[in-house]
């Protein structure tokens, strides 16, 4: 399964890039270790959360698909360089154990008679900065809004705190530095690449930088018009609703949606939708059958 980022996903190759992203988001959400303490589950998760990285990208993806890089992201063609010349008659350094004794070329080729390269011991070794390493965290609409802090555990089992800007988007990488691979020698450790992926909402749809929501408003305030309370990002304020209102009716917060890279904040939309009373009462029905006989109006005339 490692080596087959669809089947980690449980997807085909036909599968779409929103069916990838379907697929890994059931799996964080089953096989999260902060979710499901079962070690088969976490290493479920592991493979899932590669294979996303892999082909959530669909110029990465078609690499992978003819052959070009590995499941891992790894330049194939490359790989087979660096063996082939290892164990190839022309190379100075040839071992006689192949790839897996390039440790000592390495040394003499970055400065194998002094520092990061010198012998301690007796033996050749050198320093290298570790790999980084990415993985993908999904966080709620408005951990993204308003910025905030969310728990993570990483693949060996560490536990991390990781502050999530005010502003973030779908897609959005966060770096935590120093908490990738670990470094060869002294060399120092990666990073660990967190690409945000932000849940949908039903109550939230964001455009930019602005924001739309849905408020419910009763027959007698569409009608008569008054002051209604609605929800914010920052939240609740009173919205006024004027008279005679219809369903579908947008009215615009201003600077009440979401804080872009520049500090300014977009604006949120409130789509008014009249919202009927549990139940139809005889006085209402009155009302509304004598006032349909002097008042009756097409709402699909045009003017």
């Amino acid at each position: 399964m490692a080596d087959d980022p669809y089947k980690a996903l449980g997807l085909g190759r036909n599968a779409s890039q929103d069916d990838i992203k379907k697929s890994y988001r059931r799996i964080a959400k089953t096989d999260h270790p902060d979710l499901n303490p079962d070690p088969a589950a976490h290493e479920r998760f592991k493979a899932a959360s590669t294979a996303y990285d892999l082909l959530k990208d669909p110029e990465q993806r078609a690499r992978f698909d003819r052959g070009e890089i590995d499941a891992q992201g790894q330049e194939q063609a490359q790989r087979h360089y660096y063996r082939e010349y290892a164990e190839s008659g022309d190379n100075p350094y040839r071992q006689p154990h192949g790839f897996d004794d390039l440790s000592d070329v390495f040394s003499d080729l970055f400065g194998g008679r002094g520092g990061a390269g010198a012998r301690r011991g007796g033996a050749r070794s050198f320093d290298m900065r570790g790999p980084d390493q990415r993985f993908t965290l999904e966080i709620d609409f408005m951990t993204a809004a308003r910025g905030g802090s969310t728990r993570i555990t990483m693949p060996e089992g560490s536990v991390l705190e990781v502050r999530i800007p005010e502003g973030a988007h779908d897609g959005q990488v966060i770096r935590l530095r120093g908490k990738g691979g670990a470094g060869m020698g002294n060399g120092e450790p990666g990073d660990a690449l967190l690409t945000l992926i932000v849940a949908e909402d039903p109550d939230w749809r964001r455009d930019g930088n602005d924001v739309e929501t849905t408020l419910p408003i009763t027959i007698d305030e569409a009608v008569l018009g008054g002051k209604v309370e609605a929800q914010t990002i920052d939240g609740p304020v009173m919205l006024t609703i004027p008279r005679g209102a219809s369903s579908g009716r947008k009215l615009r917060l201003k600077g009440r949606g979401i804080k872009g890279t520049d500090g300014r904040r977009g604006d949120q939309h409130v789509v008014l939708k009249i919202a009927m009373p549990p139940k139809i009462d005889d006085e209402l029905a009155r009302f509304m059958e004598e006032w349909r006989q002097n008042h009756a109006y097409d709402p699909g005339r045009r003017a």
